[in-house]
């Protein structure tokens, strides 16, 4: 691995003008406008996936999370899988993604889950007791962030959490950052955007005198739900529930099922490369290969940079007992899979004069019909078993993707995504 991630320390895509104009423009659907969110001249592909289990109840989980091109990370996440005060069977997640700053985020994070308890108590009622100790705990995690906000600084945080009981599955969000939920080997749920062309959202904006100018409310904001962003939540005599932009999140409960395979959160920097559909499938393919969901997660954040994403990008995998478990053809078959496209790789740098370009490798790959490769995550799922058969062969060649085209991406340093080592 070590000669994989000095190759790829020299792919440099060059930053254009206007691909950086293109993205502040999506970006600042998302953000306050507070100036321009510049990209680097190199993503930063470090990871640190971490996962843990809970045996005695089937329960495994993963994160990783990845900076990518944003000059700084204001995502954040948290794990637990136990609750204290709480029987066991009881766990939660959360994914953040803060913008205007990283503070909301981080703050989430860290006491997001105290509230979470605080509002719970010693003896939930479900699901409608629960329910509403979510949405209290929202709000007044948001309250105490107000107090702790410097006065008139912006910015602000989605989220989206996972209360894990012994029959139900939580979901509460506000925001962008979304949740699906894989049952049977299909979507069976999924967050909703809040956004400020909803009706209900709509209605409220306007009803607290604001206004909604280019999809995004007073102009600047994308998102109609979250932490923070207390520039929108001054309008008098209405509740906190109530403002332009509020922290109230949705919550849906589902009944558990033996059924259920696994909940993938995720910051919305992994949506903006991948459907929810592709990421089921995806996910599931990769745990029919036995990998663990901390290194899934990692692999499934080097996918979305592959095929595009340029924001920071966090993701939690939560597998229950019904996940798919490893299969024997399978693994045959990724490692038929990497071996094919070593000898590709092999066959297009002995036939050239000169050695290609890795760019030019993978776009040559790209356009032929290679069987097998991974559902939703296609060529890009395969890019570190690409560069490491071509930093073997052309370990001199000069490197160069470009930035923004869904053939270039960044694998990181750190894991493995390749089938070859599983064993290992």
């Amino acid at each position: 691995m070590a000669a994989l991630a000095r190759l790829l320390e020299r792919l440099l895509w060059p930053a254009r003008k206007e691909e950086e104009a293109e993205e502040e423009e999506e970006e600042a659907g998302r953000r306050a406008f507070d100036g321009p969110q510049s990209l680097l001249a190199t993503p930063r592909c470090v990871q640190r996936p971490h996962g843990g289990v809970a045996a005695s109840r089937g329960l495994r989980f993963g994160a990783s999370a990845a900076q990518g091109w944003r000059a700084h990370m204001e995502d954040a996440h948290c794990a637990w899988l136990e609750l204290p005060g709480l029987p066991a069977g009881w766990a939660f997640f959360a994914v953040l993604d803060g913008h205007g700053g990283a503070r909301a985020a981080r703050f989430g994070a860290r006491h997001l889950p105290g509230h979470v308890l605080e509002a719970l108590g010693p003896d939930p009622c479900e699901p409608e007791g629960v329910r509403g100790a979510l949405r209290r705990a929202f709000l007044s995690a948001d309250e105490r962030l107000r107090a702790l906000w410097p006065r008139g600084e912006p910015g602000g945080s989605t989220a989206v959490a996972l209360l894990v009981s012994p029959h139900f599955l939580y979901l509460a969000h506000c925001g962008d950052s979304r949740a699906v939920l894989s049952r049977a080997g299909a979507v069976a749920f999924s967050t909703e955007d809040h956004r400020p062309l909803r009706p209900r959202e709509r209605e409220r904006i306007q009803d607290a005198g604001g206004t909604i100018c280019r999809r995004r409310v007073e102009g600047s904001l994308a998102v109609s739900r979250a932490l923070g962003d207390f520039a929108y939540k001054k309008a008098p005599g209405r509740p906190p529930e109530l403002q332009l932009v509020s922290a109230e999140p949705e919550v849906a409960a589902l009944a558990r099922r033996a059924e259920d395979e696994f909940m993938l959160l995720a910051s919305d920097g992994v949506w903006d490369a991948m459907s929810g559909a592709a990421l089921v499938g995806l996910v599931a393919s990769r745990l029919r290969l036995g990998l663990a969901p901390e290194l899934l997660c990692a692999q499934l954040l080097d996918t979305c940079l592959c095929k595009g994403s340029l924001d920071n990008m966090t993701c939690i995998l939560v597998c229950f007992a019904g996940a798919p478990r490893p299969c024997e053809e399978a693994i045959r078959r990724e490692l038929a899979l990497d071996a094919a496209l070593g000898r590709k790789v092999a066959e297009l740098c002995a036939s050239a004069q000169e050695p290609p370009s890795l760019n030019t490798v993978f776009r040559t790959l790209a356009s032929e019909d290679i069987p097998h490769l991974p559902p939703g995550g296609g060529l890009d799922c395969k890019a570190t078993v690409i560069a490491e058969a071509y930093s073997h062969l052309c370990p001199a060649s000069e490197v160069c993707w470009e930035k923004g085209q869904d053939v270039a991406g960044k694998p990181s340093s750190t894991h493995s995504n390749s089938a070859l080592d599983l064993e290992a």
